[in-house]
């Protein structure tokens, strides 16, 4: 493994010298989509202050979540992104 210092300038190297062209990277990660930014509010706010004793209790506690949301809840996100 190379040493973390160097791994930057080694990347470098080597995406020039196989002509890779380097995109720019978005302001927000590439793992989320836009619509996740309208579900985490409300999810935080949900679960704050709650503690789960073991995973299968928090999966519990999403599905009834999620089940439970009224479906303008999805509709208002989606219609955020027309504004994005």
């Amino acid at each position: 493994m190379f040493p973390s210092h160097g791994v930057a300038n080694l990347t470098q190297q080597w995406l020039q010298r196989y002509g890779w062209e380097i995109l720019p990277h978005p302001a927000h990660s590439p793992d989320l989509t836009p619509s996740d930014f309208h579900l985490f509010g409300p999810l935080k706010r949900h679960l704050g202050g709650m503690a789960f004793e073991t995973e299968d209790d928090l999966i519990s506690e999403l599905r009834n979540w999620f089940d439970n949301l009224d479906v303008d809840f999805f509709r208002v996100g989606i219609n955020s992104l027309l504004s994005r």
